[in-house]
């Protein structure tokens, strides 16, 4: 089984292959469409690595939960931050990845493959980008990380 085309991408010291058919929100998950209205939804590399290595994931919604954007499923736990984990669609919560609950580590192994953190049914936020806009987004972020470093070095 081959593959779906990525797009090759890198900025100063962060580098990420991105699932070209993959949809991504602002808040840096992925979304890629299961069929029959079905999403699952994983954090990006550059997600992953603003959090840092992942001790814990809780998810407070039940599966059949209605979920809209800006919902709080849950939390994530890192070394580097705790952070909400947050609904990126309108829909149904169908629930989270049952293989976190032994093996964390899959999230930063294969963020787009195994490493999934839940799924909905429904509708993705329309906030959500494709590849390219997505690129665009995360040019932008490191410009500001990079300019605020920067600053400070030199403040």
């Amino acid at each position: 089984m081959s593959l779906p085309p990525a797009l090759a991408y890198k900025r100063a010291t962060f580098a990420a292959q991105l699932p070209a058919a993959h949809r991504y929100s602002p808040s840096h998950c992925w979304l890629c469409d299961m069929g029959a209205g079905r999403w699952r939804v994983g954090y990006t590399k550059f997600a992953l690595r603003m959090l840092g290595e992942l001790v814990d994931v809780q998810f407070e919604r039940a599966a059949g939960d209605a979920v809209q954007p800006g919902d709080v499923l849950g939390a994530v736990e890192g070394f580097k931050a705790l952070s909400d984990l947050y609904c990126v669609g309108t829909g149904t919560f169908a629930g989270g990845n049952p293989a976190l609950r032994d093996d964390l580590s899959t999230l930063g192994r294969d963020p787009h493959g195994a490493g999934w953190l839940y799924e909905f049914d429904g509708q993705p936020d329309p906030r959500c980008l494709t590849v390219e806009g997505y690129r665009d987004l995360l040019d932008a972020t490191i410009d500001r990380m990079l300019a605020k470093q920067q600053a400070e070095e030199h403040g």
